[in-house]
């Protein structure tokens, strides 16, 4: 099975994270990528230097026109920006994919510090698109913002996991890379149980666009038909052989190596 996925997400001129990372893991993974863009990045492995908003109806017209044809087995949601364009993505999703699994990667600060989603945009966040998300897939700071408590270790990633859960989402993924320690862990919490996804740290300063890439890695397995731990796992490894193959480009945070999957197969 290919699997078809609709992405919802911000272009990054760099190509190592937002639109291009997940039309480069989604179709190194065997599926089938289509994008909704919410905004224009100028970018490099050195950080934004500036974002330009699209109208959300035009974002709007670019999710209807794929699920009207071409159609999606799972949409992957990475950055949305501002409250206009939260409200704007959840009313389509209520209205023509509620039958979808969302995977949704909760996007707030680029690799290198620049803000991605406003402030007044959070609020909305929680309430909006939080409750539409199979699986939510935040990094410890985007944990805590959206929890409001400090997480220092696994035992405050299960309970940091389960607010998410209470505020609607069906699972949530809690990536610890942010913490510290050799050994990396993140935590998959579910109504049903939480697993432990445990690795030794790569160390890498070309890191750029993982939290992209894991979620649509994640968002493509499910497309595919694999259970949610199965999905997981499988992008998991994924995204840490991109790492340890990563081509080292630019001078800052460096964008992955997307192709590995092909290399190897080659």
């Amino acid at each position: 099975m290919q699997g078809r996925v609709l992405v919802v997400a911000g272009s990054d001129s760099g190509g190592g994270a937002g639109i291009q990372a997940d039309i480069k893991t989604i179709t190194a993974l065997g599926g089938y990528a289509a994008t909704a863009v919410t905004a224009l990045t100028a970018q490099n492995t050195l950080g934004v230097q500036a974002v330009q908003a699209i109208d959300p109806a035009f974002v709007e017209q670019q999710i209807l026109a794929v699920l009207s044809d071409i159609g999606a087995d799972v949409i992957k949601i990475g950055m949305l920006g501002n409250v206009d364009m939260v409200h704007t993505v959840s009313l389509v999703l209520e209205a023509k994919a509620q039958a979808k699994p969302v995977v949704l990667d909760p996007v707030m600060v680029a690799k290198g510090g620049h803000s991605l989603l406003h402030d007044d945009a959070v609020n909305a966040l929680k309430t909006h698109m939080i409750p539409h998300a199979f699986l939510l897939t935040p990094n410890i700071p985007e944990a805590e913002v959206l929890t409001g408590h400090t997480i220092a270790g696994p035992d405050d990633m299960a309970k940091a996991g389960l607010v998410l859960l209470e505020m609607g989402a069906e699972n949530v993924l809690i990536k610890g890379g942010h913490l510290e320690g050799e050994l990396l862990t993140d935590l998959l919490v579910t109504p049903h149980g939480n697993t432990a996804y445990e690795a030794v740290r790569l160390d890498s300063k070309h890191t750029h666009g993982t939290g992209c890439t894991l979620a649509s890695a994640s968002a493509v397995g499910l497309a595919q038909g694999a259970d949610l731990p199965t999905a997981i796992a499988t992008a998991r490894a994924y995204v840490r052989e991109a790492i340890r193959t990563a081509p080292g480009l630019g001078q800052g945070h460096g964008p992955l190596n997307h192709g590995h999957v092909q290399n190897t197969k080659g």
